[in-house]
């Protein structure tokens, strides 16, 4: 059996593996990417794409081909329940950040917008990226086992295209491989919680329904009909390509409804849910998937890591799913990166998991909690199962009627349908991770408390551990943001004026570790001009001071004022998270 030996072993080439691989690539380092499917995605699949993960597909140089093929936040905002397309309108409410007080929030953390793109039209984007930075990708080629020592990982491959099984020596791997993931289970990484919590049949169709949804523009159109008392209701349908693509979304309980998947029983429930028979409909493809609540225990294993939903799975609410994957493989592909080049010690790897499992943890708990409020809209509406028709009429009926109890009901209804912004306006979950591991030093302050629920309202702050945040300033002439500073794969410094010294620490500390930090002077009329002044009120350190940003562009540490010996007390810190001592 012949061996390739490699610096990383990738397995799996869903959003993870995929934008483990580039960034890797990226960084010059050898990696082997291995999947047993033949192509990219070919189902939609996962679809809304939130600001951080636009943020990484800005880094890797995507973002402007991601939104080419994406649907635009302004066109997702619209979450509607009817009884149909062409039925009677229950509810709506905004979401994704488009409601008017909501929009500024979005706006001023992040120079990227949320997009809606299935998972179909983005995988193909971020292996093109992969590729452009030269990438080893091979689909087509399964693991067949995985195995460690303390040396090395060797992967078992089988190459399904000529039947040949060679192995792959890697000092590194990476599961990226799914919610079946062959490297959790090979390797013995323990899982916590819940699986079946929910079945669920997607409908991918083609269907002009334009005159029934282009004045309520959304992703996501709920049908609520008699007797379908699931979370999503009848059925809810996912917009691809407004308005003529979608997947409609039927969840089921296998213990009491066994659900015929024939393209003609599939064809009635989409026809029952536009409610218009004379709309042209083509379905594209049937699939099945169920409802997890699961989440590893270690990210790490050795010199194994698990990422993407190999280590968290959950409902799609929230939409946080393939945004989370990616996140995942930016924060472990640069300090991957640095051990291959032994520029850093292994407790840099170990903060992976001290940083990443916190937030699957918050992800898979509050998808969860989610769907349970999203469940509650057709029981307030009336709907019930087992009812006839006729008394679900009734029902909607009496919730519109001039009666004590339609009241009732109608103030239940805008009540939960205030908490649901948990599940559709979380820009604290999507946006406001703060890390806490050996690759964030401290600087002697307290983390600042968020004044507003942190759940639903991103607050930005530079105190380690947090992300950069954003701001325009403006660069010979052209607006950048302050994101644009960092990322790259590389530590970024970021001072004011009076902060020269910081900046030549910089150059001087990159040259003797051989990890590049690059200098930003960031201020009114430097390099980076802040002219608006708003990185000014938002930096919390003064104009000598000093942000020191990691590749995945969070706060690794910062001084609030010049130090006696900026290279001294640089040099320190960056050995410190680094873990070389």
């Amino acid at each position: 059996m012949r061996t390739v030996e490699t610096d990383v072993l990738i397995v799996g080439a869903g959003p993870a593996g995929l934008t483990a691989s580039a960034l890797l690539a990226r960084s010059g380092i050898d990696a082997v990417t291995v999947t047993k499917y033949p192509a990219t995605a070919h189902t939609p699949r996962a679809h809304i794409t939130n600001q951080r993960a636009m943020e990484i597909y800005r880094d890797l140089g995507i973002e402007d081909r991601v939104r080419a093929v994406a649907t635009p936040g302004e066109l997702m905002g619209d979450n509607v329940w009817a009884t149909s397309f062409a039925g009677q309108e229950l509810a709506r409410m905004k979401a994704w950040g488009t409601r008017v007080d909501r929009k500024a929030d979005y706006e001023a953390a992040s120079p990227c917008t949320m997009s809606n793109v299935g998972q179909h039209l983005l995988e193909p984007l971020i292996l093109e990226s992969a590729r452009e930075n030269g990438a080893d990708i091979r689909f087509g080629h399964e693991l067949l086992d995985i195995t460690q020592d303390e040396d090395a990982v060797y992967g078992t491959v089988l190459d399904r295209a000529t039947g040949e099984t060679y192995r792959i020596k890697a000092a590194y791997a990476l599961g990226t491989d799914g919610g079946r993931s062959t490297v959790a289970e090979r390797l013995g990484f323990s899982l916590e919680g819940e699986t079946g919590l929910g079945h669920a049949v997607n409908v991918w169709l083609e269907a002009d329904l334009t005159r029934y949804r282009e004045h309520r523009p959304g992703t996501l159109f709920f049908t609520v009909q008699p007797g379908k008392d699931f979370w999503l209701g009848a059925g809810t349908y996912i917009c691809l390509k407004p308005w003529t693509e979608w997947v409609l979304i039927v969840v089921y309980d296998p213990a009491v409804e066994q659900l015929d998947l024939s393209e003609e029983a599939m064809l009635a429930r989409v026809h029952a849910t536009i409610g218009d028979p004379s709309v042209e409909v083509r379905i594209k493809d049937i699939s099945q998937w169920q409802m997890n609540h699961v989440l590893a225990r270690e990210y790490r294993k050795g010199r194994v890591f698990l990422a993407g939903d190999a280590a968290h799975r959950h409902p799609p609410a929230n939409g946080l799913g393939t945004n989370t994957s990616v996140q995942d493989s930016y924060n472990l592909a640069w300090k991957i990166a640095l051990a291959v080049r032994g520029k850093a010690g292994d407790g840099l790897l170990d903060s992976y998991h001290d940083e990443r499992q916190p937030v699957g943890r918050q992800v898979v708990d509050r998808a969860l909690k989610s769907v349970g409020l999203v469940a509650e809209i057709p029981s307030v509406l009336g709907v019930r199962a087992g009812q006839s028709d006729e008394e679900g009429k009734a029902a909607l009926a009496e919730f519109f009627s001039d009666s004590e109890q339609g009241r009732e009901r109608r103030r239940k209804l805008e009540a939960i349908l205030r908490e649901n912004d948990y599940h559709f306006n979380a820009h604290g979950v999507e946006l406001g991770q703060r890390y806490a591991s050996s690759a964030v030093v401290p600087d002697g302050t307290t983390e600042p408390a968020h004044g507003r629920d942190p759940e639903l309202f991103h607050q930005p702050t530079t105190h380690p551990g947090a992300s950069l945040p954003h701001v325009w300033l403006e660069h010979a002439g052209v607006r950048i943001s302050t994101l644009d500073l960092a990322g790259h794969g590389d530590f970024a410094l970021l001072t004011g004026i009076g902060g020269e010294p910081w900046l030549a620490a910089a150059e001087q500390v990159s040259s003797e570790l051989g990890v590049e930090i690059v200098p930003r002077p960031v201020g009114y009329r430097l390099a980076y001009d802040d002219v608006y002044g708003d990185w000014s009120r938002l930096r919390e350190v003064d104009d000598r001071g000093c942000l020191l940003v990691r590749p995945d562009r969070h706060i690794a540490w910062r001084s609030q004022d010049m130090t006696d010996d900026p290279a001294q007390t640089l040099r320190g810190v960056m050995r410190q998270l680094l873990g070389l001592g």
